[in-house]
């Protein structure tokens, strides 16, 4: 089983609760690593709508200090990665490849200088924003509001620091503006479709036709609000169903995952052995096993040997 897993928010929650990266209280643990072939995991530094200005760069650097703590703690069994290769060298010696990144603008703190400082903490991408309003646009809290001339500038810059423009949360005006001006391929490291589930937070199909198009990513979202409009019955066939229909759609090559563990989610995959274990739920419903590998790790791979300088 394989793993490329675009998103969790499980870093600030161990930080909260004192805990390590082997700890069984959070979603997310490395105690399942002996578990998955190969895995790459992606940490979230989440920085809340009620943080802004300094009080949002001081809560940045508060988790990520605990972050590169953890990282020596547990040096043994996993690695900071900042290119391809490296995510490749760490996996095959059987540890887990970290990646970082920022969800929410606000940690910028209005000043396009920021974006360099995040470029040398390792920040491979950034969600601009979360559900409410911040200094670059808008999540859904405020439907009608784009991006602010603040945040067309950090985007320019986020693309020539080579920061990938993460749109999960981005609420729709503020798509249509981005799919407009963006020069470089986006992500939605935790969005599904919201033709299979009607929730604001999933994108639509001409989003996701715009990432197809412009060989981006979209990771699949294991909070059942995103995958299902029923209640809960069985996790993996719901997840699939935005599978299928994205596959239909072309979207072989950009299809990844971004579970959002401890995010609050809801699922019966729980863990990353359980969303691992989706590649061969996919193989056995009719998907290849190279579709399944792609979805599951290479295609993110691909997307960062690509676009990670």
């Amino acid at each position: 089983m394989k793993l490329f897993d675009l998103h969790c928010d499980t870093i600030e929650r161990m930080e909260e609760l004192g805990e390590n990266m082997l700890t069984d209280k959070t979603q997310l643990s490395l105690k399942y690593l002996p578990q998955i072939e190969k895995w790459c995991q992606t940490f979230a530094i989440f920085i809340p709508d009620s943080k802004r200005g300094v009080d949002a760069v001081s809560y940045y650097e508060q988790v990520l200090a605990y972050f590169h703590k953890m990282l020596q703690k547990h040096a043994d069994i996993v690695e900071m990665a900042n290119t391809a290769d490296d995510i490749r060298r760490i996996t095959g010696s059987k540890k887990c490849a970290a990646l970082l990144s920022v969800e929410g603008g606000a940690v910028l703190d209005g000043k396009l200088e920021n974006i360099e400082k995040l470029k040398k903490d390792g920040v491979k991408m950034m969600t601009l924003t979360w559900n409410g309003a911040n200094e670059l646009a808008s999540g859904n809290v405020n439907p009608e509001m784009g991006f602010t001339a603040f945040g067309r500038e950090a985007v320019r810059e986020m693309e020539r620091q080579n920061i990938i423009v993460d749109v999960s949360h981005l609420n729709d005006k503020g798509m249509e503006e981005l799919m407009g001006f963006a020069t470089k391929p986006i992500i939605a490291t935790h969005s599904n479709l919201r033709s299979v589930c009607s929730h604001k937070r999933n994108v639509t199909e001409e989003m996701f036709r715009y990432i197809v198009e412009h060989k981006g990513l979209c990771g699949l979202n294991l909070l059942h609000g995103f995958v299902s409009d029923e209640p809960m019955k069985d996790s993996k066939a719901e997840l699939f169903r935005h599978v299928y229909r994205m596959l239909e759609l072309g979207g072989e090559d950009v299809i990844a995952c971004g579970s959002d563990f401890d995010g609050g989610i809801t699922s019966q995959m729980d863990n990353p052995a359980l969303f691992a274990s989706f590649g061969d739920y996919m193989v056995d419903h009719g998907i290849s096993r190279r579709v399944s590998d792609k979805i599951m790790f290479e295609n993110a791979l691909h997307f960062f040997e690509e676009n990670i300088k």
